[in-house]
């Protein structure tokens, strides 16, 4: 009998990464390639550049593409079955064209696979803190959980449209004199030349002005004590730890545990580097008041978190 194996893919907007385990879940090889954002691109060059790289895994591990078990996708913008659904299909279409039948294909959001791979497969809570802000949870019986992720009109606190917007009203709101003085209008007519009523409006009404963007400005005017964003920082941390304090009692209600039971959280996200101000302020909020909940950096990649999932399957 010809050895098995599974392929994990973590999709995004700029990269690609993919790897090969046998089915003890050991990595045989890893591999990366451009983009795969089918919404961005479209399916049929999202399934090119996956098709391409799950070949290159195949060779790796000097195996036919019949020898692939199974293959789970985490891809950007893939939270939704229908979505899902239709990036699999052309996955396997394309493939078919290539006179290569593939065999279980799985197509998950990138925050399913950031899960599993956070803890391998283990109960835990990630916080995902970027553009937008999303938290889940694994309870110890295997069920997922979710709170957040409403996107930019209905949710996403402490995300970086959340901070641009908070940081786009100061601005405003000091050009009017409606508003105490802050860093972050120098900054903003600084890097993007927006300094008065008429620029702002055109570029936020009429450009689609990328509000998100002001995001790392705010977090530049906090960590230079400007008193207006360090505040909007404070809000955005307050926001992100309701989130957990949700999360955690989700998970507690669910396994029928204690409410100070141990539970580990990791933190995935632009917004949630080592040197963010936004993670640091975070940080002190969780540890005063939840201290069972303990931050630990993630165990694997979310690709290897795609490979946890294939074994699954």
């Amino acid at each position: 009998m010809k050895t098995k194996f599974v392929i994990g893919i973590d999709g995004g907007g700029t990269k690609t990464h993919a790897v090969i385990a046998d089915m003890e879940g050991n990595v045989i090889a890893e591999h990366t390639a451009g983009p795969s954002n089918f919404q961005i691109i479209g399916v049929s060059k999202a399934a090119r550049t996956i098709f391409s790289l799950m070949k290159e895994c195949a060779v790796s591990a000097e195996c036919g593409m019949n020898q692939i078990h199974s293959t789970v996708l985490g891809l950007t913008g893939a939270g939704r079955t229908a979505d899902q659904n239709r990036m699999a299909d052309g996955l396997k279409k394309y493939a078919v064209g290539k006179k290569v039948k593939l065999n279980k294909v799985i197509v998950e959001s990138d925050a399913r696979i950031a899960l599993e791979g956070a803890f391998k497969g283990k109960p835990g809570i990630i916080l995902i803190a970027g553009t937008g802000s999303i938290v889940f949870g694994k309870d110890s019986l295997g069920t997922i959980h979710r709170v957040g992720g409403w996107g930019r009109l209905l949710g996403d606190e402490g995300g970086g449209y959340f901070l641009g917007h908070l940081g786009m009203i100061a601005v405003v709101h000091q050009l009017d004199g409606r508003g105490d003085p802050t860093l972050l209008t120098k900054l903003v007519a600084k890097k993007y030349g927006l300094s008065d009523q008429t620029s702002i409006i055109r570029e936020v009404y009429n450009n689609a002005f990328d509000v998100a963007s002001i995001a790392p400005l705010v977090l530049e005017a906090a960590s230079q004590n400007d008193v207006i964003c360090r505040m909007i920082i404070e809000q955005a941390a307050i926001e992100l730890t309701k989130h957990i304090r949700v999360m955690t009692r989700k998970l507690e209600t669910t396994e029928n545990t204690d409410v100070h039971s141990k539970v580990e959280l990791s933190l995935i996200g632009g917004l949630m580097s080592e040197t963010s101000i936004l993670r640091e302020i975070f940080v002190k909020y969780i540890e005063v008041n939840y201290p069972h909940v303990q931050i630990i950096p993630p165990m694997s990649s979310p690709a290897y978190g795609a490979v946890v999932m294939a074994l699954q399957k």
